[in-house]
């Protein structure tokens, strides 16, 4: 039985609102697939882009209910603090882990795709910081689906189509006033789902992690194996997955990071440590100074020379804390130019 590529599953971040908002426009108002988007926003954020994308494009868009029907010629859009994620002819709303520190997800849309529709995907990548889409995106490949993304040369924050490109076989790359004739183009092809490979035990397994799914304890080599590190969320350790060295990582619990997005957290965790220790030491050195002071009131000279040498000494190592992290990277890696949460507008890191 043969089907039309039906299901378009759309990620983006920094910048991510003015490229959705040209691409819409270029969509017919008889668009034959359903659309789905996940724009990374701040969790206690309520978004307004349903609103701006049904104001720029002629296809109504909405924050779906769990378990909305999946319709040709809609966009649903993720809301804030909730994973948007596919089912056999219907959406799902999970309070899942987060993916990469974010929730919604562009890699747990796609997944879930994959899973549900296989070769009747299009995954699309668009602009945004560090590398969340190309997890998601290969699994749309390795199930049959076409990989689509829009050209890093033009994106605003080119992070995420760059990375897609390196690690993913894209069927097309393309600039953004073109993407929506191309959409129309592949929608109106024809697959047999049948014949698509069919999903693999781990890409099985990250789904169902989305749904706090069995403990991958009970079988974690459908996942990954035990890494040396541990997940900045919850502290458990990190299983890690090698995909044609694509490295990224989950917890038992679900948390999952790619290897760029677990190093950005092991840098601000880390900077977080360091001012933690600073302030700690500043705090010593004050108190010192004020049992130094109340020694000499008292005349016990002895002990408040002993509290100022601790106080010296204590001001000190603060100074050397200080300037180790005035002298840290900031927490994106360099070839980061934004942070990929974003609001309606780019939100700087």
């Amino acid at each position: 039985m043969t089907h039309h590529r039906d299901i378009v599953v759309i990620g983006a971040s920094a910048g991510g609102v003015e490229a959705l908002s040209a691409l819409v426009q270029q969509l017919p108002v008889d668009f034959p697939a359903a659309v789905l988007v996940v724009l990374h926003v701040a969790s206690g954020h309520h978004s307004m882009l349903p609103q701006i994308l049904s104001r720029a494009g002629p296809l109504s868009a909405v924050h779906p209910q769990d378990g909305a029907p999946l319709e040709p010629g809609r966009i649903y859009v993720a809301p804030n603090d909730r994973h948007l994620v596919v089912e056999p002819g219907r959406v799902r709303l999970v309070h899942g882990p987060r993916e990469n520190n974010h929730r919604p997800s562009v890699d747990t849309l796609f997944r879930s795709a994959a899973v549900a529709y296989g070769p009747r995907v299009v995954g699309v990548v668009l602009t945004g910081a560090l590398d969340c889409g190309t997890a998601g995106l290969m699994a749309v490949k390795n199930r049959g689906g076409l990989a689509v993304v829009q050209d890093p040369r033009e994106a605003f924050c080119p992070d995420m189509p760059r990375s897609a490109m390196e690690f993913v076989k894209v069927d097309h790359c393309v600039p953004l006033a073109e993407l929506g004739a191309l959409l129309v183009r592949l929608v109106s092809t024809q697959v047999t789902p049948s014949e698509a490979p069919p999903p693999s035990p781990r890409l099985k397994e990250e789904v169902k992690a989305m749904f706090g799914g069995k403990n991958i304890e009970a079988d974690p080599k459908a996942v990954g194996t035990p890494s040396y590190f541990s997940c900045p969320d919850c502290g458990g350790v990190l299983f890690e997955m090698d995909e044609a060295g694509w490295l990224h990582y989950r917890c038992r619990v679900g948390h999952g990071y790619t290897a760029k997005a677990l190093s950005v957290q092991q840098q601000t965790a880390l900077d977080g440590a360091l001012w933690a220790a600073l302030r700690a030491l500043e705090e010593s050195a004050s108190l010192s100074r004020r049992m130094a002071r109340n020694a000499r009131e008292r005349n016990h000279a002895l002990t408040a020379q002993r509290y100022e040498e601790r106080a010296a000494e204590t001001s000190a190592q603060a100074e050397l804390v200080r300037q180790l992290v005035l002298s840290l990277p900031t927490a994106s890696l360099p070839e980061s130019g934004a942070d990929e949460q974003t609001k309606l507008e780019p939100k700087p890191g």
